[in-house]
C-alpha cells in the first residue's frame, strides 16, 4: 500500500466516524436553515461594513461609525451562535477539530521517527504554545 493509498484509507475510516457524521448531520442542518443563513448573511454584511469604513485613510475614517457598526456586528454574531443548530454544529466542529488534530499529531510524530503505534495522540503540554490558532489540539 502507498501512502496516498493509506491516506485515501484513512479518510474512509475518518467518514466512518461518529465525529465525522455528526459534523457532516449539523452542517447539512445549517445549510438547510433558512432563518441561519439569513443571520449568517447579515453578519457579514456588517462585518464587510466595518471592513469598509476601517480600510478608510485614518484622516476619513469615522470613529462613531465604526464603534456603532461593531456593535451591530457582535448583536448579529450573538443571534448566529444562539441558533440551535449553530450551537450543535460548533460542538460538532469542535470534536471534528480534536480528531483532526490528533491525526496530524500522530503524523508528525511519525515522520518525525516516532513509532506510529506508541506516540502520543496529543503534544506534551510543554510543547504547547499557548496560541490555539497553530494547534486546536487541547479541545
Amino acid at each position: 500500500m502507498t501512502v496516498i493509498e493509506a491516506a485515501r484509507a484513512l479518510g474512509k475510516v475518518v467518514q466512518a466516524d461518529e465525529r465525522y457524521i455528526a459534523y457532516a448531520k449539523a452542517k447539512e442542518a445549517n445549510d438547510a436553515d433558512a432563518e441561519l443563513q439569513n443571520l449568517i448573511g447579515e453578519f457579514n454584511l456588517i462585518r464587510q461594513n466595518v471592513a469598509l469604513e476601517s480600510d478608510k485613510a485614518p484622516e476619513e475614517v469615522d470613529g462613531e461609525k465604526v464603534k456603532e457598526l461593531s456593535k451591530k456586528m457582535q448583536e448579529a454574531y450573538e443571534k448566529v451562535m444562539a441558533n440551535e443548530n449553530m450551537a450543535l454544529f460548533t460542538v460538532a466542529k469542535q470534536g471534528m477539530d480534536k480528531l483532526m488534530s490528533e491525526i496530524n499529531t500522530i503524523l508528525t510524530y511519525s515522520v518525525e521517527g516516532m513509532d506510529p503505534e506508541t506516540c502520543p495522540s496529543a503534544p506534551p503540554a510543554a510543547e504547547c504554545s499557548g496560541s490555539c490558532s497553530t494547534c486546536g489540539g487541547c479541545g
